[in-house]
């Protein structure tokens, strides 16, 4: 599968974003997604994941409450809706792909595809 994202920009903090993913291939909907993200001078990060049902979602503790992780399975795409931007959150944000079914997974070597990123600058 390949993955495209896109939808980043510049923001003011307090601001929002959505990014997309678009999945080509077969199958989407046998895959889990995940958002990573990497600032910075940072390593990437885990951000958000889905389940290939789209019924079960977990997030990082740093974007609870702000960011929401959905997914289209008819339109082979997966979104990241980000409200109440802030600063620290400047990165690269990443969506990933794992052929799975039976769970959600948490840490980058877990993926199995990866699309290019998109960069996301929140100013203050």
């Amino acid at each position: 599968v390949q993955l495209q994202a896109s939808g980043g920009g510049l923001v003011q903090a307090g601001g929002s974003l959505r990014l997309s993913c678009a999945a080509s291939g077969r199958s989407f909907s046998r895959y889990v997604m995940g958002w990573f993200r990497q600032g910075p001078g940072k390593e990437r990060e885990f951000v958000a994941t889905i389940s290939w049902s789209g019924g079960t979602t977990h997030y990082a503790d740093s974007v609870k409450g702000r960011f929401t992780i959905s997914r289209d399975n008819a339109k082979n795409t997966v979104y990241l809706q980000m409200n109440s931007l802030e600063p620290e959150d400047t990165a690269f944000y990443y969506c990933a792909a794992r052929a799975d079914t039976l769970s959600t997974y948490t840490t980058s070597d877990q993926y199995h595809y990866w699309g290019q990123g998109t960069l996301v600058t929140v100013s203050s």
